[in-house]
């Protein structure tokens, strides 16, 4: 029998401290060694105990988790899983504890403080068993907790897509995400959707975060947006996204369907849908994340004709997506995450407005030709 998994929970609510543990000791693989009320006495416990994985609340007197979890980091890097709570504060805080180096985080149920933890116990045990296994991987590139504002380019019209790109990803991809379109200029000529296995209430925040650090146009979908060259729409969580190709533009359309194995949203909705709608300028790229999904999906838009790619296995935070593609043979292309960004561009190219071909047009017409000599 292998060893169980040594779990510290840290939070500073005494409630939390007793649900916690009895949830995740539902699970003979889980054994939770010890629980601190703060920062500074996890950090004690930490030498003393010696835990496998954390979960981390991040609103704590005294030495809150955002400072715990950088300290946790300096000293010896731990898988963190950052517990967050429902709000818009709760999501932009969570965001920074990703960039900082937490593995993943678990929406506090919106009665949590009434004892209801019921509805993410089995996410939580997953996360943690997810995190173990991932325990001692140093994913590089890093990206920076603090998203620093870059120029975006002045609007103009509207240019259609010369492919679109559909992306699948789930744990570890804020940072992924982040660090690969911040390299992608403003004139990418390839029109972009993104499923990120994320709860709902969290996904329009991380959109708004990615917009802030990208050249790109990046927001939450809705039904209807149109897919355009330079615009990224990131699935909103409990939705799942498709694609339609109709007479005012090709748009994005969100759905309330079930869950697909277990998902909502799903990459395998999404790239079915693209490959169905897109077929030779579908664009399949699978990212970091724990289980399959996605890995049938990003089959047929191979089957389609389209291009397909998935992130390199030892550049993951957790391979299991694109490993389940890449042993089905679903990927045309296997590439690192620090080349992704460069490769995209490379085959989608950055798009021209219509003055720019024409005066290229009128500088190659006013090019004299020399004539050969009789």
């Amino acid at each position: 029998m292998s060893e169980r998994i040594r779990v510290l929970v840290v939070d500073d609510s005494a409630l939390m401290r007793k649900l916690i543990p009895a949830i995740l000791e539902r699970d003979s693989s889980i054994e939770v060694v010890g629980t601190a009320m703060d920062g500074a006495f996890a950090l004690k416990k930490i030498e003393e105990l010696h835990p496998d994985v954390i979960t981390l609340d991040l609103e704590m007197p005294r030495m809150d988790g955002m400072e715990t979890l950088r300290l946790i980091m300096r000293r010896a890097p731990l898988p963190v899983i950052v517990f967050s709570t429902h709000s818009k504060e709760g999501a932009y805080s969570t965001f920074k504890a990703l960039a900082l180096g937490a593995i993943d985080f678990v929406a506090k149920p919106k009665n949590a403080a009434a004892g209801h933890l019921d509805a993410i116990a089995l996410q939580l045990i997953e996360k943690i068993k997810v995190a173990k296994r991932a325990s001692g991987r140093i994913i590089r590139p890093s990206v920076s907790e603090e998203v620093q504002a870059v120029a975006k380019k002045v609007v103009g019209a509207a240019l259609p897509p010369n492919r679109i790109v559909a992306i699948g990803i789930s744990t570890g991809g804020p940072n992924a995400l982040q660090y690969v379109l911040s390299q992608i200029p403003a004139d990418f000529a390839a029109s972009t959707l993104i499923v990120q296995h994320m709860p709902e209430g969290f996904t329009e925040m991380f959109a708004r975060r990615l917009d802030e650090c990208c050249a790109l146009d990046v927001h939450e979908a809705r039904s209807g947006d149109l897919l355009v060259a330079g615009r990224v729409l990131i699935c909103p969580g409990n939705r799942h996204m498709m694609v339609r190709r109709m007479p005012r533009g090709d748009m994005a359309v969100l759905s309330d369907g079930p869950p697909v194995n277990g998902h909502r949203p799903s990459a395998n909705v999404l790239f079915h849908s693209v490959a169905q709608e897109f077929a030779l300028t579908a664009v399949g790229v699978i990212m970091t994340g724990m289980g399959d999904d996605g890995a049938e999906g990003l089959g047929a838009i191979k089957a389609a004709g389209g291009m397909t790619v998935a992130q390199s296995e030892d550049t993951c935070v957790v391979s299991g997506m694109p490993r389940a593609a890449i042993a089905k043979g679903y990927a045309n292309k296997i590439v690192p995450l620090d080349a992704l960004s460069s490769f995209l561009v490379n085959l989608c190219g950055v798009e021209r407005s219509e003055k720019d071909k024409h005066e290229k047009n009128e500088k190659h017409e006013r090019t004299p030709v020399s004539s050969q000599r009789s």
